[in-house]
């Protein structure tokens, strides 16, 4: 029987849920906060069992209230709703919060470090950059269509006829939009050396880390794919085992089965979207360099791709290089390639 009282908290940016339960699971307090309230009231508690929902500041106030010495759950979001009872709303949530944290077989989110976010975010940044900037690219092409000049796909090729366009000497455009094209090239020449400079400080920082330098070992995992897996997942050990990742990264198939019969359809798309378009990429990537290899994964990579196709294929090395991931992080060892 838990000894000491479970503190559930439905997380806000300025208004708190706190829901006190005792011991026997009755509750004794069930009330809105501030924020400059809620540390104030989790520092006069005795040692707790704080539980929260997974969300955007969920880490931050976990690390927090850990300090304090309390017992901290993150809950994923997806087992919280399943308890809430009645209308939504805040207290209904906090209660929710706190059966779901009593529930033997929840598991519960690790909590990030800061160093964990750090590069998370710098990841979340990066994204958005080479988002923005493929954004403007797609724009010129489309308005540059109607005058009649068709640029060639890609960065390479957006570069170099942009720069021919902006020539006095070119007289396929008007004077008032090469002045338009010129701003749009320094927002594009803007983005792409903040896209260096983060990638510059992820090459730093592969250089001090351990797990990092241990992921990009293996075949298809290299320096974003590598920091991408340390944010999210650390040393992978709230993961029993190798499919435990594989279904969290939603690169298994959903399963249909009812009356006993089981039918296995597409991936399911689980979990951390980001993580897993990484990881297919990274899979494209060791298709390609797979040729002329004899070693064990190289092979069996050759006859899935001839066997399922090039993009079934990818999906099922992102599942490959998961599982291989999370031997590597948990065994402590860099991978080695076997002959085939």
């Amino acid at each position: 029987m838990n000894k000491i009282n479970t503190i559930a908290i439905d997380l806000a940016k300025n208004v708190f849920q706190i829901c006190i339960l005792s011991p026997d699971q009755k509750v004794l307090k069930n009330k809105q906060v501030s924020r400059a309230q809620l540390p104030l009231i989790l520092a006069k508690q005795e040692k707790s069992i704080v539980a929260m929902e997974a969300c955007y500041s969920s880490h931050y106030w976990a690390r927090l209230f850990a300090d304090m010495g309390h017992e901290v759950r993150i809950i994923p979001a997806q087992h919280v709703k399943p308890f809430v009872r009645g209308n939504k709303n805040d207290h209904n949530d906090a209660l929710a919060i706190a059966e779901a944290s009593s529930r033997p077989n929840i598991n519960f989110v690790p909590l990030k470090t800061i160093e964990q976010q750090d590069i998370q975010a710098l990841h979340r940044i990066r994204d958005k950059l080479i988002s923005r900037r493929t954004s403007i690219v797609n724009q010129v092409r489309g308005l540059l269509s109607e005058y009649g000049v068709i640029m060639p796909q890609g960065l390479a090729g957006f570069t170099k006829h942009i720069a021919l366009l902006l020539d006095p000497s070119d007289t396929r455009l008007t004077t008032r939009l090469k002045r338009q094209l010129a701003e749009v090239k320094e927002e594009y020449d803007n983005l792409s050396r903040r896209r260096l400079s983060i990638q510059k400080e992820l090459d730093e920082y592969v250089l001090e880390n351990v797990l990092c330098q241990r992921l990009m070992t293996i075949p298809g995992i290299g320096i974003i794919n590598a920091t991408a897996l340390f944010a999210a997942v650390g040393n992978a050990s709230q993961f029993a085992n190798p499919r435990e990742l594989s279904v969290w990264l939603g690169v298994t198939p959903k399963q249909h089965a009812s009356g006993g019969k089981s039918f296995m359809g597409r991936i399911s798309k689980r979990g951390n979207q980001y993580l897993r378009k990484q990881l297919i990429h990274g899979a494209r990537t060791l298709i390609h360099r797979t040729k002329g290899k004899n070693d064990k994964l190289s092979v069996w990579v050759k006859q899935l791709v001839e066997r399922r196709g090039v993009n079934k294929g990818a999906v099922a090395i992102a599942n490959r290089l998961a599982r291989l991931a999370w031997i590597l992080l948990r065994r402590n060892e860099d991978y080695k390639a076997v002959p085939a």
